[in-house]
């Protein structure tokens, strides 16, 4: 399954805001266009995020390489796309990463740079799977959170690269996914990937999680991240920080799965990490009809943090990262 495809000069997002409905494919060859697909959740995920962003970079560099001011005119590109979304930092990893590119190599290098970053991404997720697996005991009952799949990746996935890993070594009996309120990312996009891979699936409200685990239903949770911070509090999707305090309450692991590309060592610890408010009527209004009272307040935070004394560990491509996070960080992603 595929989220992201570069053909002839142009960028295709699977527009994930219709899914699984409709199976729709969008066209980009603004890098503007591009920004509002990121803004407005076409293409949702850290790593799936970042490449975007970098063929963007591309399409960037088209429309301006004639011009006189290039540097300039990159630069404003760079910030349009920065301001998507604050929270998940491999949209900014990857434009750095293109920036650099095209400065150091010129406009030559610039679309392999872009198609490397994809390239490599799902590769990570593959290495990811084959070391997080190892941590599956056969006959799992799994829990997750949000999307972390292939949707949310160049491929293959981080949380679910692990549980298809899993899966296909035959150690997965069931995953229960959190429907993920406001935006249903778990019901919609996660149940569609487990189901269109045969994988068993069960979908709950994100308010049966605890009573699932209170009932010996869960063996370990694995969730994707966003950003995790230097010393491994980590963002991801609303929602992940509760299911943490439940896993640490019933004795259940508790396990997050990130690409290199997700690790900001720049940053202390979590709270330096920068949460997207999102709009009120995602929490008020669904599927387009007002749920919640005309003028009612709203909080709707996208991301929260969880503290790292309740990871149990961290997945990546270069192996399983336990406490002390904070130096294994710094030993292995300096």
């Amino acid at each position: 399954m595929e989220a992201i495809r570069w053909e002839h000069d142009s960028l295709y997002l699977l527009d994930q805001t219709c899914l699984p409905a409709v199976e729709r494919w969008l066209r980009y060859t603004d890098y503007r266009e591009v920004a509002q697909a990121i803004k407005t959740m076409v293409v949702r995920g850290a790593p799936a995020i970042g490449i975007a962003a970098a063929y963007a970079t591309v399409l960037a560099a088209r429309e301006n390489c004639c011009k006189a001011d290039f540097p300039a005119a990159m630069s404003r590109a760079k910030e349009v796309l920065a301001a998507s979304r604050p929270t998940a930092v491999n949209l900014f990893w990857a434009l750095n990463r293109m920036e650099r590119c095209w400065q150091t190599f010129g406009l030559a290098r610039l679309e392999a740079e872009a198609l490397a970053i994809h390239s490599e991404d799902i590769q990570m997720n593959e290495a990811m799977g084959k070391a997080g697996a190892e941590l599956v005991p056969n006959g799992a009952r799994i829990l997750t959170h949000c999307n972390a799949g292939a949707l949310a990746t160049g491929g293959y996935g981080t949380a679910l690269g692990v549980i298809r890993t899993a899966h296909a070594q035959g150690k997965v009996s069931m995953v229960y996914a959190d429907e993920t309120r406001p935006l249903l990312q778990g019901a919609r996009l996660t149940a569609y990937e487990l189901v269109r891979d045969d994988i068993p699936v069960t979908l709950i409200c994100d308010n049966m999680a605890g009573y699932l685990m209170a009932q010996g239903q869960v063996d370990l949770v694995i969730a994707g991240c966003d950003r995790m911070a230097a010393n491994g509090d980590f963002a991801n999707k609303i929602g992940t920080y509760a299911l943490a305090v439940l896993a640490k309450h019933h004795g259940i692991p508790f396990y997050t799965a990130l690409p290199s590309s997700t690790i900001d060592l720049s940053i202390p610890d979590g709270s330096h990490i920068p949460v997207e408010q999102r709009s009120g009527e995602e929490v008020s209004c669904f599927a387009g009809v007002q749920t919640g009272p005309v003028g009612v307040r709203t909080w709707n935070p996208a991301f929260d943090v969880t503290p790292h004394e309740l990871l149990t560990a961290a997945i990546t491509e270069r192996g399983i990262l336990r406490p002390p996070f904070d130096q294994k960080l710094a030993c292995q992603f300096v």
